[in-house]
């Protein structure tokens, strides 16, 4: 992976690290981002897939796993308490996670403007499979209806970000009976494979994706291996 000396670049990067281990997507993660702290490289999104995992955010309340411990290792479940806002979650195959390692000071400036970016980017892409998404008053995410379809939780250190959002694609969604959540009650989750009774080629929504995120942010995406 080069590195870029430039205080301003005129490309992005995507990588797509695939199915992953969350320990090694984590560890590549914050090399990342300390290389576009350092402005070593531009903005980068990475795409990935967990094998089932649960993070718990900053927020993170243990009484939201709804089972103990010994259930989660006899599945192969782990739990980590990651730096990101928000409560717990669950990742897995079938879900696409993506990690946006954003500058924001200059363009978002702040939080707030980087989750309402992120909501409208998966809106835009659950529209492109004529899926109707919302976003609720007061609650971080995207919804179908009442019921959940993409997690948002992220984190930012000297205004870059890190963490991102969960996309529920073809997602087994009994893994979320382990938790409540994002910490709400009664919220169930979807995923688009439900929605449209059929599952979904992750790598067309993983383009759908890329073409939005380049649309919403006002970037050019070019693939990065690593």
């Amino acid at each position: 992976m080069k590195e870029v000396n430039k205080s301003k670049v005129d490309l992005n990067w995507i990588i797509d690290l695939g199915l992953c281990d969350f320990e090694r997507s984590l560890t590549i993660q914050k090399k990342l981002h300390q290389l576009r702290v350092e402005v070593k490289i531009p903005d980068t999104l990475i795409l990935v897939e967990h094998q089932p995992v649960i993070t718990f955010g900053k927020s993170g309340n243990p009484a939201n796993l709804l089972v103990p411990n010994d259930i989660l290792q006899r599945k192969g479940i782990k739990t980590y308490s990651i730096e990101r806002g928000g409560d717990v979650t669950f990742h897995g195959p079938g879900q696409i996670v993506g990690y946006p390692i954003f500058y924001i000071k200059e363009t978002l400036a702040g939080i707030r403007g980087m989750i309402e970016k992120l909501e409208s980017a998966l809106i835009l892409t659950l529209n492109d499979f004529k899926i109707q998404a919302i976003i609720k008053p007061k609650l971080v995410g995207v919804w179908v209806g009442d019921e959940k379809i993409a997690s948002i939780g992220i984190a930012v250190k000297k205004w870059v970000t890190f963490h991102g959002f969960a996309l529920n694609v073809n997602t087994d969604l009994s893994y979320f009976d382990l938790i409540l959540p994002c910490g709400l009650d009664k919220v169930r989750m979807i995923s688009m494979a439900k929605v449209l009774g059929r599952e979904l080629n992750l790598n067309q929504v993983k383009e759908r994706i890329k073409l939005n995120f380049e649309k919403v942010f006002s970037l050019k995406l070019v693939s990065q291996n690593i």
